[in-house]
Formats: C-alpha cells, structure tokens, sequence
C-alpha cells in the first residue's frame, strides 16, 4: 500500500542547496504542468473518477489537489520575501479535495492554472538570491521555521508525487 501511496518514495528533507540544485528543482517545477497534463490526456469523465489507490483521492482530485497546494506554496514563499518570518495560515487539504469544484470541475481549470501558476512561479524563483532563498517563514501547525529552498525541493517533488499517482494507476490498469 505504501507504494500506491508514494510511488517516488516520501520526501526527504534537504538542507544544503547550490545554485545548480536550485536550477534542478526550478527546471521540475517549470515542466511539472505539462508532464500532469499529459499524465491525464484521453482519461475520460468516468476514468478520472477512479481512485489512485484503495481509499485514496480520485484522479480528478489528484489534478485540483496539486493547484491548490501549489498556490498555497507560491502565496508563502511571496509572503516570506516581503515579510520578516511570516506564520502562514495552515490548510486542511482533505477538506479541499472533498469540496464540490474539487470533485467535479473540468481538470482543464486546474491544468490552466498551474500554466499560469507555473509560469510566474518559475520567474519569481529566478530572480531569487541565495539570501532571499535562505528567507523562512513560520508554519504553526509543525511549529517549525521553513526555508524558501526548502519549500522549493518539497513542491519540486510534490509534483512529481503526484503526477506518478496519475501515471502509476493507468500502469496498472492498462489505459
């Protein structure tokens, strides 16, 4: 079951960073929309609406699930270059994924936000420098203070997490 539920094996915190492994990171995070969004191609309505594993999120919620998550990252990471050591506002994500645009909207909305998203993400994380990388701010849910780099190696696989759960199941179901 573990290897349903992480299908590139959990994430793994990382401390140290160089310029290269930040490049790495912000290349996954630039290809990331369209590796989901050929992930998804020819799944119909009814094929999205298949579990990624026993009691798991659909296929549908999986997409939504990653623009949520992913905007969430984005607004904290601008929030602790503007501000000293910000608390962010912590999210149920279950709740997220069980709200009805989570469980019924065209993925075409999501997979065009994350363009966007995406997008403007990517700018912002290359116009960074080490010491805006090395800006944190405060989760209190953990009670932990988080790196701007260190968020970016968490969504970096994020989305490679999720994007195996779509391309994972259609493996083992032969789509």
């Amino acid at each position: 079951m573990e290897e349903l539920q992480y299908p590139i094996g959990k994430y793994r915190i990382e401390h140290e960073f160089t310029a290269e492994r930040r490049a790495e990171l912000v290349g996954q995070l630039a290809s990331l929309p369209q590796q989901l969004r050929e992930a998804v191609n020819g799944l119909d309505d009814g094929l999205l609406g298949t579990p990624y594993r026993p009691e798991g999120w659909t296929l549908r919620q999986v997409v939504h699930h990653v623009a949520d998550s992913h905007m969430n990252a984005y607004v904290r990471m601008r929030l602790a270059l503007t501000e000293e050591e910000p608390a962010i506002a912590p999210y149920k994500e279950g709740h997220w994924a069980m709200l009805p645009d989570a469980q019924q909207a065209p993925l075409g909305l999501s997979l065009s936000l994350l363009d966007g998203l995406h997008g403007r993400w990517v700018l912002l994380l290359e116009s960074m420098t080490d010491e805006q990388f090395a800006r944190r701010f405060f989760h209190p849910q953990y009670g932990t203070r988080v790196r701007q780099d260190e968020i970016l190696s968490h969504y970096a696989w994020h989305g490679r997490h999720h994007t195996a759960h779509v391309t994972g199941l259609r493996e083992r179901m032969g789509w």
